[in-house]
């Protein structure tokens, strides 16, 4: 008696992918980063030589569309910062406007004749954001033991505290007056009277602008390193998963402490230049709806993603302060000259806030996960596209064994 020996080849092996656990071929990866890359370039060249190009054809002035785009860019550093404390750590902030104006009071009272204070406004940049990082590890210290809606609570109630003391602080900050006289930085070389006008405040934007760029792309390159660092993948462990990340061997209190820290810190490098540009710093200016505001423009473009964020801010802050401000004399133009006495009739000044209400709502029922979603947002709202990925990703390394049934000398048996 002898046993069959199963047909060369019948045990197959296939030689297994190199080293990828994103589930990603190599090649279709660097293929997205490739494009990832040129697209940022062409954005980069786009925003560079927006303000160069003459739009007053299409009734876009360009000093105006300039300074707007300038004071988005504040929002955009304020709502990245906002998304580490939110997207990264999952800690819901309803008072982040309360670090915007402590970065902004810090450079007004140490740049303006409030107390004859004049330091220059890179080193107040510096600290204004220290400033900022050390009272948001003050909120956090006693409160982020907390979760969920008290803690949205106890940072709602710093909110309110912060331009409430402003507000009463007569004596140091003004008052319901403010501070007026900021000083306003000098860009280029002091004392040129010719070409352009590199001093920032008065009539021309256009220095502000490309001073603000420059400060989103620092921004983004800090953001993006942190996210991408140890305290950055412990933010996300913590807001996937408290418990086991604390099982897992991460000091919670201390990595959310240093959320609020980071996030505080660039609220206040934004209210430095904010404070800067405008040249007056009041109470009034840092309410309970700029929190919300902020909070907003990270809910629409994307939670937990540096593009979304910026795109989300870039959206809603012109939508409300250049769109919607302008959008009633464009429909009075637009019935002149058509001729329609509809539009050339009716006011449409008072529901400007009417129209901004229905297009967030609008964008809530098409879009929940936000204009440019990560990963998670989509597996969490669209359940099917997380299935479809997992089956175009799935790469096998080895076969099974392979044995023709219908022979039975690939089988195994006694012959006799």
């Amino acid at each position: 008696m002898s046993t069959a020996v199963p047909k060369s080849g019948a045990l197959r092996k296939r030689t297994a992918p190199p080293n990828n656990t994103s589930g990603t071929p190599t090649g279709k990866r660097g293929t997205m980063f490739s494009r990832s890359l040129i697209m940022s370039g062409l954005l980069l060249l786009f925003v560079l030589i927006i303000p160069l190009i003459d739009l007053s054809s299409l009734g876009l002035y360009p000093a105006p569309l300039v300074s707007t785009l300038g004071d988005t860019g504040v929002y955009v550093i304020l709502a990245l910062g906002l998304n580490i404390v939110v997207g990264y750590a999952g800690l819901l902030d309803l008072g982040y406007a309360a670090f915007f104006a402590i970065g902004s009071y810090t450079y007004a009272l140490l740049a303006s004749p409030q107390f004859g204070i004049h330091l220059s406004f890179w080193l107040l940049i510096v600290i204004a954001s220290l400033v900022a990082a050390f009272f948001g590890m003050l909120l956090g210290a006693p409160t982020l033991r907390l979760r969920g809606d008290y803690l949205a609570i106890v940072t709602l109630g710093f909110g309110e505290i912060v331009p409430t003391f402003f507000l009463n602080a007569d004596s140091i900050t003004g008052g319901t007056n403010g501070v007026s006289g900021v000083d306003t930085p000098i860009l280029g070389i002091p004392g040129t009277t010719t070409g352009f006008n590199f001093s920032l405040g008065g009539t021309n934007p256009y220095p502000y602008y490309y001073l603000i760029l420059a400060m989103v792309l620092v921004a983004i390159f800090v953001i993006s390193r942190l996210r991408d660092s140890r305290i950055g993948r412990a933010w996300m462990a913590i807001r996937e998963d408290e418990l086991a990340a604390a099982a897992m061997g991460i000091d919670t209190v201390r990595t959310k402490l240093m959320a609020f820290a980071m996030g505080a810190a660039f609220s206040g490098f934004a209210g430095c230049v904010y404070s800067s540009k405008l040249g007056f710093i009041g109470p009034g200016q840092f309410d309970f709806n700029v929190s919300v505001f902020i909070l907003c423009m990270i809910i629409l473009g994307g939670v937990g993603t540096i593009r979304g964020v910026i795109l989300g801010a870039v959206v809603l802050y012109m939508l409300q302060s250049y769109v919607l401000t302008r959008l009633p004399s464009w429909i009075h133009d637009f019935g002149v000259s058509t001729n329609i006495g509809f539009l050339k009739t009716t006011d449409f000044s008072g529901i400007r806030y009417l129209i901004y209400g229905v297009a967030l709502v609008a964008m809530m029922i098409i879009r929940p996960e936000g204009l440019l979603p990560g990963e998670r947002q989509k597996a969490e709202l669209h359940p099917e596209s997380l299935d479809q990925a997992r089956r175009e990703s799935n790469v096998e390394l080895y076969d099974e064994t392979v044995l023709d049934r219908q022979d039975p000398s690939t089988r195994g048996g006694q012959e006799g």
